[in-house]
């Protein structure tokens, strides 16, 4: 059976001086999302640029993503955290390349 998850990535950056209430709505957010089955978080930021956070989302089913989208708790925390950041850049969907094509699909051209 293929894997039915959804990958969407979001960058974000919080406020100057909202950085704690910021971690509590994503806290917020990530367990609200588990506690529904969702989807699983991962929260990620490079040292290099600390301002930034990097939230990669693995959405269980494409309909949990929709049911997600239209569940008002939810939409609570996206409109909390629309105070407390800026969202730099969101990939809602992303397909996966399976790299070990690519080669054979370059060498028949």
């Amino acid at each position: 059976m293929p894997d039915s998850t959804v990958l969407s990535i979001a960058v974000m950056e919080p406020f100057h001086g909202y950085e704690e209430e910021f971690m509590t709505v994503l806290h917020d957010l990530y367990s609200l999302m588990e506690s529904k089955g969702y989807s699983r978080d991962i929260l990620l930021r490079n040292p290099a640029e600390p301002t930034y956070f990097i939230n990669v989302r693995y959405w269980k089913t494409p309909e949990m993503r929709q049911e997600a989208h239209e569940d008002p708790d939810v939409h609570r925390c996206w409109a909390r955290l629309g105070h407390q950041c800026k969202m730099v850049r969101v990939h809602q969907t992303l397909d996966e390349i399976d790299w070990r094509t690519i080669g054979r699909l370059q060498k028949r051209e």
